[in-house]
């Protein structure tokens, strides 16, 4: 009998069960239904003790104090057809599917409206990531901090009050990998166009970019005031700074941010009008 049963073991999922046995939680008390062998095996080599189910039957959920979809989008209302028969039990149902609001979960699971929904993001997966969660009017404080803790071990967590912020947060910190990786392909080129070596230019620009948020988290000051402790009036930073600033490069990154925010939004729509 599990206490944690997650419905998918790709990467995300296997993310949270890392997490959770790094901490100190028992395999056994773990479950991961997954209807690939291959996957399962997979599961099974990495996460001795856990126990693994080809299909969301009342085995895979009996006891579970949480079970988490852990599905890709697509794949959710079939998942939840499957639980919606055991859970009536079971205290919260946690989702970390994108685009999927819980008004469409819970009329996949039969009007079970337990739920808590997650937006975690990629940096989940080495254990530094940050998920933005809304809970439901039924879901208790014991039910709620019990989702939290699960998600708690992938990274940080941010408990927003209203579900359509979510949106918000799949543009900042869902998208926003994409953004810093993004920002590091320029600064990896321009070091190359300057003359550095493949192998030096990612290194000067993950070291910098590395050393840059260390710098911030450790002071007190906000990034404006960061920057300007760096721009010496008439020096080099000032000179790359004004460029920038000459190409709106940074009313165009929030325009970029506010975009990915809106596509969220226009996505739960089509999820919602398909249910």
């Amino acid at each position: 009998m599990t206490a944690i049963t997650f419905i998918g073991g790709g990467n995300m999922a296997s993310a949270l069960v890392g997490g959770m046995l790094a901490r100190g939680q028992a395999a056994t008390a773990i479950g991961v239904v997954e209807p690939s062998a291959e996957q399962r095996q997979r599961l099974a080599d990495r996460f001795p003790g856990v126990e693994l189910f080809a299909a969301t039957d009342a085995p895979a959920v009996a006891g579970a104090r949480i079970v988490v979809l852990a599905v890709k989008p697509q794949r959710m209302r079939e998942a939840c057809s499957a639980l919606a028969p055991h859970v009536a039990a079971v205290p919260v149902v946690l989702s970390i599917a994108a685009g999927t609001r819980s008004a469409e979960i819970a009329r996949w699971l039969g009007g079970y409206g337990r739920i808590v929904r997650a937006m975690p993001n990629t940096p989940a997966l080495v254990g530094k990531g940050i998920t933005g969660v809304f809970a439901r009017s039924e879901v208790d404080r014991a039910a709620r901090e019990a989702a939290l803790a699960v998600l708690d071990a992938a990274g940080k967590v941010l408990v927003v009050e209203r579900e359509a912020m979510l949106d918000a947060v799949t543009g900042i910190s869902g998208s926003g990998p994409a953004y810093v990786f993004y920002f590091l392909e320029g600064l990896e080129q321009a070091a190359r166009e300057l003359g550095f070596a493949p192998a030096q230019a990612r290194l000067l620009a993950y070291t910098t970019f590395e050393g840059a948020i260390a710098l911030a988290q450790a002071s007190a000051a906000d990034p404006a005031s960061l920057r300007a402790q760096v721009t010496s009036k008439g020096g080099t930073t000032e000179r790359g700074i004004a460029t920038l600033e000459e190409a709106a490069v940074r009313a165009a990154f929030v325009r970029a941010v506010k975009s990915a925010a809106a596509r969220a939004t226009e996505l739960g729509d089509a999820t919602a009008s398909e249910a």
